[in-house]
């Protein structure tokens, strides 16, 4: 019967352990399937809108102004779409880039110039990317400023994802030394993804800001 007793307890030690990691887990995959609706139940017309909004906030912003090499995405589930911000990027001169799926390293991007013109296909996840066999990739280092997409936010600038750590893999080497400046990391987003407050975990790359349609959000 101790001998039990002592299995229970250590039992419920181990469970009480992993339970904060598990429980802010469970929170995270929760929030994005709730901010994922949210973004999806956008009509087009508010899509539409929202992105020239955010365009005309940011294209005259000194964190576009200044960079000359720019990431940003295509849109593939109801994200706000940062395809103004690349018209008028490549208008003003600037290089424009998109994410490709590293095919040697699981789990991180490389970053490819795009024009209106850049020849195109579709990855495993069925998100159109620039062909790596026509185009070369640019270190992410050198890259001036990164569009990331997200799933929700908060006022502190914390940013939620898909949930697959791409950007924060890709983007880790920021975390590890404070003189890597570049690039600047921004979260773009529907003011309708902001929760009062994001579950945190170590490995997330912070943002510099989160810029919406109607607000910009730096990080504290």
């Amino acid at each position: 019967m101790a001998a039990g007793n002592n299995t229970n307890k250590r039992a419920g030690k181990a469970t009480s352990k992993s339970s904060p990691q598990k429980s802010n887990n469970q929170k995270r995959k929760e929030l994005r399937q709730k901010l994922r609706t949210a973004r999806r139940s956008l009509t087009r017309e508010e899509q539409h809108k929202a992105a020239q909004n955010l365009a005309r906030r940011f294209c005259s912003d000194p964190a576009f102004l200044r960079s000359n090499h720019i990431g940003l995405y295509l849109v593939n589930d109801g994200e706000i779409n940062p395809i103004e911000i690349a018209k008028k990027a490549l208008a003003c001169g600037k290089k424009v880039y998109l994410p490709v799926l590293h095919p040697f390293r699981k789990g991180h991007l490389l970053f490819l110039p795009w024009t209106p013109s850049t020849p195109m296909r579709r990855n495993r996840f069925g998100i159109l990317e620039p062909d790596l066999r026509s185009v070369k990739p640019r270190p992410v280092w050198s890259l001036d400023l990164v569009l990331m997409p997200l799933t929700g936010f908060d006022k502190k600038g914390n940013r939620l994802g898909m949930g697959g750590g791409f950007y924060d893999r890709t983007f880790s080497f920021k975390q590890q030394t404070s003189s890597q400046s570049t690039p600047v990391l921004i979260g773009l987003a529907h003011e309708c993804q902001k929760v009062s407050r994001l579950p945190v975990s170590s490995w997330d790359v912070p943002t510099h800001a989160i810029y919406t349609d109607v607000s910009i959000y730096p990080a504290k």
